[in-house]
């Protein structure tokens, strides 16, 4: 199991915000499950250029910080399903305060996202 190196840095709210958060599939998991997209199938289905693998360590990151919870069902096939705790839950004005910021500056930001991409 990985293990860190350093310890967080977490003397200030933007640096907690960022240590809960970081990852790149963390805010649309957030949003998608939020959304009523709650089992592991359907969120890889979401995010198909995410790794099952990746988007698992990130739900179980997700789960260690109290955003989400993870309900186990004793049946086979396994079923899993994840919810927002009310933690979580917390998070969805923020995110939907950052996709309006994202769509009112799409006009400007978006080609300068794509031509640094193609460098």
């Amino acid at each position: 199991m990985y293990k860190r190196k350093l310890a967080p840095e977490l003397e200030c709210g933007l640096h907690i915000f960022m240590e809960v958060l970081n990852g790149k599939w963390k805010i649309s998991l957030i949003w998608c499950i939020h959304s009523g997209i709650n089992r592991p199938g359907d969120l890889q289905r979401k995010m198909p250029k995410a790794s099952r693998r990746l988007l698992d360590t990130q739900l179980k990151q997700l789960t260690e910080h109290g955003i989400i919870t993870k309900t186990s069902f004793d049946q086979r096939p396994p079923k899993v399903l994840y919810e927002l705790t009310p933690l979580g839950k917390t998070l969805i004005p923020v995110i939907a305060s950052t996709a309006r910021w994202g769509e009112r500056h799409r006009e400007e930001l978006e080609p300068l996202l794509l031509s640094t991409d193609n460098t």
